[in-house]
């Protein structure tokens, strides 16, 4: 079956699953954005051990909200996945710098951006337009 033939069902159950796999992650970054604000024993430590000022927390945790917000309405959804990749992916760096276990903790940003991604791709027809996926 080709893309472009897919029936209105196929559609909105892909719709479906893409809003599901965005919750899932807009909710944990939310999560982890209000955790750094609100700065609790764990983020403290996590800090100490990441290299990096407790005093950054806050400020992090903020523009990781933001992003997610940009991420969220869908007329900035693009844009806000551009963001949160950027975040993310200094999140990865950190985390490899610091030697963490590679698939435990080192890749866990990059798993969090499968699913910005993902959800999007499925959510979006313009950019399965712009990054075509082929059988």
């Amino acid at each position: 079956m080709q893309l472009g033939t897919q029936t209105a069902s196929g559609s909105k159950s892909r719709l479906w699953t893409g809003r599901i796999v965005s919750t899932v992650a807009v909710l944990f970054l939310l999560l982890d954005g209000a955790l750094h604000v609100m700065m609790p024993a764990q983020v403290v430590q996590a800090f100490a051990r990441l290299g990096y000022p407790v005093s950054l927390a806050p400020t992090l945790g903020i523009l990781e909200i933001v992003c997610v917000v940009v991420y969220v309405f869908p007329r900035t959804s693009i844009l806000g996945a551009i963001l949160l990749t950027g975040y993310l992916g200094g999140a990865t760096a950190t985390q490899v710098r610091v030697g963490s276990p590679l698939f435990a903790e080192a890749l866990f940003p990059v798993y969090i951006g499968v699913l910005i991604w993902g959800g999007l791709c499925l959510r979006e027809d313009q950019l399965r337009v712009l990054i075509p996926l082929r059988r």
